[in-house]
């Protein structure tokens, strides 16, 4: 595909749009070719600590199973987009007005750690335009949900709504010590 084709999956709710994000979340840049090069080092760094924290939390009895799903899915997510950063514009060339090529003779278009990650799911749900008393947007149209992500993305975000919604059994219950609904025996010189 070359960047900005798509092709409409279920009506135009679903659409297989290709582009290509040069930085974070939702095509945000970091500081130029050295912001990308950190920010490469950085994921990284932060998926090699995400793993030995699964490592050690995978030899603990009491750790729950679904704090270990919960945290893997993050990983796997973290993993799949770098390695999009890392080796994708190794091995292909520039996508803008035609479509990419494997292993190019002349190279791909960037230097290891400096490729863009490659995004495709697009489910422009529907518009609304905002009413005029609303505050900052008043009058305006918005497209609910307008960002193209890809599979890692997904991923990330369902280990953390399924972190957030069940949070009792990915962090265990809370000490009953100090959940106790009975009232406390106050203390006093006569029973300390």
């Amino acid at each position: 595909m070359y960047l900005g084709q798509e092709y409409k999956v279920f009506g135009n709710w679903f659409i297989i749009h290709f582009t290509e994000n040069p930085g974070m979340a939702f095509g945000m840049e970091f500081g130029g070719n050295y912001g990308k090069l950190f920010l490469s080092l950085f994921r990284i760094v932060a998926v090699i600590i995400i793993g030995w924290y699964i490592f050690k939390l995978s030899k603990k009895k009491e750790t729950s199973s679904w704090l270990i799903v919960c945290v893997s899915l993050i990983l796997a997510g973290a993993l799949g987009n770098i390695i999009d950063s890392v080796f994708y514009g190794l091995i292909f060339n520039e996508s803008s007005f035609q479509v990419a090529s494997f292993m190019p003779t002349e190279g791909g278009y960037a230097s290891l750690l400096h490729g863009k990650v490659v995004d495709m799911l697009y489910f422009p749900l529907f518009n609304i335009t905002f009413p005029e008393w609303f505050p900052f947007w008043g009058g305006e149209k918005h497209l609910f949900f307008s960002p193209v992500f890809n599979i890692a993305d997904s991923v990330i975000t369902i280990g953390v709504i399924l972190m957030i919604i069940f949070q009792k059994k990915v962090f265990g219950k809370a000490n009953p010590e100090y959940t106790s609904t009975e009232n406390p025996v106050a203390e006093t010189p006569e029973n300390i």
